[in-house]
């Protein structure tokens, strides 16, 4: 069983910065392709960063240049290192980790695609 933890969530003014982490408890964590993942009140879980088990990033248009994803596989953890943050980027947060993503891709858009999630953390920016 594979556990994924985020931590790192909380409140703060817009412009700020926050840095999410993930841990995840299987030492197979270096093989995994990792993302972020949030869900804002009322809209679908959407793609925020992901990176594959090689270490190639991409990230959504909505967060280019002020979010970036990277991992830790001697520590097993994922982090969002999140800045000049936005109302708008209130959301909560999920971590996401699978083995295989369909078509020999190294990351996808689509929740379905990741197989293990964490519990969330929330993420909270006023104007």
């Amino acid at each position: 069983q594979v556990q994924l933890v985020e931590s790192g969530g909380g409140s703060v003014q817009a412009g700020g910065s926050l840095r999410l982490s993930c841990a995840v408890s299987r030492y197979t964590y270096s093989t995994y392709f990792m993302a972020w993942f949030r869900q804002a009140p009322g809209k679908e879980r959407e793609g925020v960063a992901h990176i594959s088990n090689a270490g190639l990033t991409t990230h959504a248009d909505s967060v280019k240049g002020r979010f970036t994803i990277s991992r830790d596989n001697g520590k097993m953890t994922l982090y969002l290192q999140m800045n000049s943050l936005k109302p708008e980027d209130t959301a909560m947060y999920y971590c996401a980790a699978t083995e295989k993503i369909p078509g020999g891709r190294w990351w996808s858009r689509m929740p379905y695609d990741y197989k293990y999630w964490g519990q969330g953390t929330q993420v909270t920016v006023s104007s």
